[in-house]
């Protein structure tokens, strides 16, 4: 038999445990029309030669790599895409106005289904393959594992095409043993009640991280179970029906808030994971493929190959933007500009999260203009890749030990009409990390069900910002118009210097070092980079007090350069600019989900559009 090979070692079996190694390098997997069905799966290791194409399904371009965590997700209160409207590429998106045509909704859709076609051949030929019946027990044992992760991975493909799409084909076997590859759509509820009971077999089958040896970039036992409660409270929640054409909340959402409950309870008991105390760190380790401290980040996109297929573009199509040749990098997602003042200035989160400067070609920290700000949690300059290249080997965190701590108090809420102890205290917690050194500012958490919830809608903003969250969390709470029209709201407030922001200066007075100096140096904190910057300040005022005190100045100081801060917002921005405005295209109950390329429903007849598109 011709065997797949290995890219590299880094997925190695080591007698009866095998181990995803952190640098995330992966099998290049033949399609199995070119290998029998039985041969390919007659032995544990040429079955896990398959799970690993499973895995790179998840990767590159189309998916996890760019297209499904940092164009498709990107429409919401806290980011948006750089540039104009564009209803056929990625800002047309990002704005809530793609058409079927647009060039970035069809290969995240069909690669996908790929991904789901090859874990249905793992899915169906693990229980009948030979190892089975005959192999050692180690052997078995694997084969289960195998089982549990295909399981999951299935999972993690059908709740992205749901989260997106709504109601889609829905196929557990390979497409070769359906009568019709020309399937109807199937109600997405279905599909859930699919997804939950097999993860509850998934985490019967997947050891935790110290039993298997795993590192983030594999699935374990806490990311089965945090993925079954993020699908648990997505079946709970709110979302676009097709009949009638509405946001409607799932039957029975006791039941999956129970779910979620209890998937994190477990994880919280299991000791396998905890908070990095440093938040910073923890998305620094993904830059350079190695664990983080605590294990927070539970399970992460891996990258590897420098291709599109396998790699990722985080750091190179989003993040803090770099000018300069050994950092060049594009900044193509921004903070909407509000989003800055959502955070107080005791914070640490919000340095991580929007870059408020630049680098030069000179390696300068550059101030920008409020509508020129960046997502900053991913930074070419955190890698130890110079050039231009655009694939850096970035790991993607699709489930961190945070979420599952917010998640469990969502849920405790929602269960007892009011939070519990343990629920504030899961808040605090991540509260108290982003308040490290000023925890006198971390404030009173409430204890009404109410307030307690509209609490963590906003303490998920500030956490999960640009972590591709947001958008499904407001679909999931039908809060996405609500948050939409706040924060025009506030953007006007903004623009006027009234309410939150009448102490909001108009522009800001920088400094600009001479260009031999590089006063960008990417071992500094985020924080630190920013205080870096020669703010002008008035007499008393502390540099971090710029951002939230009135003009310093009237004229520019000699030596300083002006830069927009306020004023840099305009009506075009906010509303009635088809081209520029935020969200201009958002429509309730209709553009929660986006259309169907063409070319998926020109191909199956049986495929309906819906949703008014």
């Amino acid at each position: 038999m011709n065997k797949n090979k290995f890219l590299s070692i880094c997925f190695s079996v080591l007698g009866a445990t095998t181990v995803l190694n952190s640098c995330s390098d992966f099998l290049d997997v033949e399609s199995l029309s070119n290998t029998a069905e039985a041969q390919q799966f007659d032995s544990a290791a040429d079955t896990f030669s398959a799970l690993v194409g499973v895995y790179n399904s998840t990767m590159g371009d189309n998916t996890y790599g760019q297209r499904m965590n940092l164009i498709i997700s990107q429409a919401a209160d806290e980011f948006r895409t750089s540039g104009d409207y564009n209803a056929n590429d990625r800002r047309g998106i990002s704005c809530f106005g793609a058409i079927p045509t647009n060039t970035e909704l069809l290969n995240p859709f069909l690669d996908t289904y790929a991904g789901i076609e090859r874990a249905n051949l793992v899915i169906k030929n693990i229980p009948i393959s030979p190892v089975m019946t005959s192999g050692s027990a180690a052997d078995k044992a694997l084969m289960n594992r195998y089982l549990g992760e295909a399981l999951t991975l299935r999972a993690l493909f059908y709740y992205d095409l749901i989260k997106n799409w709504g109601d889609v084909p829905f196929q557990t076997v390979p497409s070769s043993d359906l009568p019709s590859v020309y399937l109807a759509k199937t109600d997405r509820d279905v599909i859930y009640e699919q997804l939950l009971n097999d993860l509850a077999q998934a985490s019967t089958l997947v050891p935790w991280r110290s039993e298997g040896g795993t590192t983030a970039q594999r699935i374990s036992k806490a990311a089965v179970k945090g993925l079954r409660a993020r699908i648990a409270l997505a079946r709970a929640g709110w979302s676009l029906r097709r009949n009638p054409q509405q946001m409607m909340q799932g039957s029975n959402p006791q039941k999956y808030y129970q779910i979620a409950y209890d998937e994190c309870k477990a994880i919280m008991n299991s000791g396998q994971h905890a908070l990095n105390p440093n938040y910073e760190k923890l998305f620094r380790a993904l830059h350079t493929n190695v664990q983080d401290d605590t294990n927070e980040v539970i399970y992460a996109i891996g990258a590897f190959g420098g291709n599109s297929k396998t790699d990722s573009k985080i750091g190179y199509y989003n993040g803090l933007r770099h000018d300069d040749t050994d950092w060049k990098s594009s900044g193509g997602i921004n903070a909407i500009p509000v989003y800055f003042y959502e955070f107080s200035k005791y914070d640490l989160r919000r340095d991580v999260n929007i870059a408020v400067f630049r680098v030069s070609t000179t390696k300068q920290a550059d101030l920008q203009t409020s509508i020129n700000w960046n997502d900053g949690k991913f930074r070419k300059s955190w890698t130890s890749i110079t050039g231009t290249s655009q694939n850096l080997g970035i790991d993607w965190p699709l489930l961190r030990y945070s979420d599952i701590l917010l998640m469990f108090a969502e849920a405790d809420n929602e269960l007892h009409s009011a939070p519990s102890q343990e629920a504030i205290n899961a808040v605090l917690a991540v509260r108290q990390r982003a308040y490290t050194g000023n925890l006198s500012q971390v404030g009173t958490i409430p204890t009404t069900k109410t307030e307690f919830f509209n609490y963590i809608v906003k303490e998920r903003m500030l956490e999960f910002g640009g972590e591709g969250l947001r958008k499904y969390d407001l679909i999931r709470w039908n809060l996405l118009e609500t948050k939409i029209n706040e924060t025009r709201a506030k953007l006007t407030q903004f623009m006027n210097g009234t309410g939150a922001y009448a102490n909001v200066p108009e522009y800001i007075f920088y400094k600009k070092p001479a260009s031999t100096v590089v006063n960008y140096t990417p071992t500094k904190t985020a924080q630190q980079n920013v205080l870096d910057i020669d703010l002008y300040t008035a007499t008393g005022v502390a540099k971090a007090d710029v951002f939230y005190t009135p003009n310093q100045s009237v004229a520019t100081p000699s030596g300083y350069t002006k830069v927009n801060w306020r004023l840099a917002m305009t009506q075009a921005y906010i509303s009635g600019d088809p081209v520029k405005s935020y969200a201009y295209y958002f429509q309730p109950n209709r553009k929660e989900l986006l259309p169907l390329a063409l070319d998926v429903v020109n191909s199956n007849y049986n495929l309906t559009q819906d949703y008014g598109y």
